[in-house]
């Protein structure tokens, strides 16, 4: 079994890792335009896994026609590069029969891959988008919590990664691109209110939440994004569904601040003879600001589904928390994202998905990600109340 991982940054190499470790992988190939990155992600994983199956090529994601004989050369890729590729890279996949899954970043797009689902049940390939923490893992999750039940009604979700020790005024680190933290944050999210699609704004529907110390109180807040397809799939099946993102008390005035100054827009402004864009010149000066280099994480994830089975109303809450690893060095944020992706990766190769491109809360059952999590020590714990 050979696999690819397109894109060598954490998560893309986190990913890798749990491949070589319950994958089946003969070979690992690491696929990147950076030529140090992919020789020190091939280093540090031989390393770590004792092993000497991970290699590496430069290969660059915009050049279509290397990407093509590269995709024919392996049984299933993994894209971690940026969402505007992915399309196309959904293209390349179906037209070389290369399973393969992403990372996504953005809905819409999903819904533009999972337009090409009968071509893919065609080839015999299964595509799964959006994989990750959220959207990906929360998601999972939701369908474990709802399974549970006859009839789910309302589905409520909150998950986040911050750093264990917050440091004032943002009491906030960077564990990925600044590009997608903003774009989580400008725009609205779709839920479901009553059974039909809803736009609700980001930063709207703040709430506190009670974690077990040293953890405490934690505020949470729409952001975009979080439930890709999800809703489109439930609209009419289920009453609520919604998503908020958790971070430290203090944290969403500051960013609805930062937006209503306009540093979010992507317009450009006249300024002293000359145009800037208001978020790149935002980016250059929070991100110095936020970016710690690698910092000692901790990802929170709740989920609280309601409804009715076998006639009685049922309650089922899903807690899960992370830290980051001391003997691998990899952070919560990157085991959670990438061995999500690889887990529904691991299972698309060995052909145990649907075929086509499958959005992320049809591909898997929740029952069978949270066996795969605990074979690598996630920490998920599922309570039911009934009555």
């Amino acid at each position: 079994m050979r696999y690819a991982i397109l894109g060598t940054g954490r998560q893309g190499l986190a990913s890798a890792y749990d491949i070589a470790r319950f994958g089946g992988a003969d070979e690992i190939i690491l696929m990147d335009n950076r030529p140090d990155t992919v020789s020190n992600g091939v280093q540090k994983l031989n390393s770590l896994l004792d092993t000497q199956i991970v290699s590496g090529k430069v290969v660059d994601v915009t050049s279509e026609d290397n990407l093509a004989s590269e995709f024919r050369d392996v049984d299933a890729i993994l894209a971690a590069v940026p969402y505007k590729y992915l399309p196309k890279l959904t293209e390349i996949a179906i037209q070389t029969r290369t399973h393969m899954v992403d990372l996504g970043g953005h809905t819409n797009n999903a819904r533009k891959q999972i337009a090409m689902s009968g071509q893919a049940k065609e080839t015999g390939i299964t595509i799964v988008p959006e994989c990750g923490m959220g959207p990906g893992m929360n998601i999972t999750l939701a369908i474990a919590a709802m399974e549970q039940m006859d009839s789910p009604e309302h589905v409520s979700i909150w998950d986040g990664g911050l750093p264990q020790k917050p440091t004032p005024p943002w009491n906030y680190s960077l564990f990925f691109n600044i590009n997608g933290l903003t774009n989580e944050y400008d725009g609205s999210a779709f839920f479901l209110d009553q059974g039909k699609i809803t736009q609700v704004p980001c930063f709207e529907r703040i709430e506190t939440l009670e974690f077990p110390e040293p953890i405490g109180i934690l505020e949470a807040a729409v952001t975009s994004g979080g439930l890709s397809t999800m809703p489109w799939t439930f609209e009419g099946k289920i009453l609520t569904l919604e998503n908020k993102t958790l971070r430290y008390p203090g944290h969403w005035e500051w960013m609805k601040g930062f937006r209503q100054l306009g540093l979010f827009s992507e317009n450009p402004v006249p300024f002293q003879g000359q145009e800037i864009t208001p978020r790149e010149f935002y980016h250059q000066l929070l991100e110095p600001q936020l970016d710690h280099g690698r910092v000692e994480d901790i990802c929170l994830m709740r989920v609280r589904a309601t409804g009715n089975h076998q006639g009685s109303p049922k309650t089922v809450t899903i807690n899960s928390i992370e830290y980051s690893d001391q003997e691998t060095g990899f952070s919560a944020m990157e085991k959670w994202t990438g061995w999500h992706a690889s887990i529904m990766l691991i299972h698309a190769a060995q052909g145990k998905l649907e075929k086509g491109v499958i959005p992320v809360e049809n591909a898997m059952k929740g029952s069978t990600f949270i066996a795969e999590a605990k074979q690598r020590k996630f920490d998920i714990r599922l309570e039911t109340t009934e009555g």
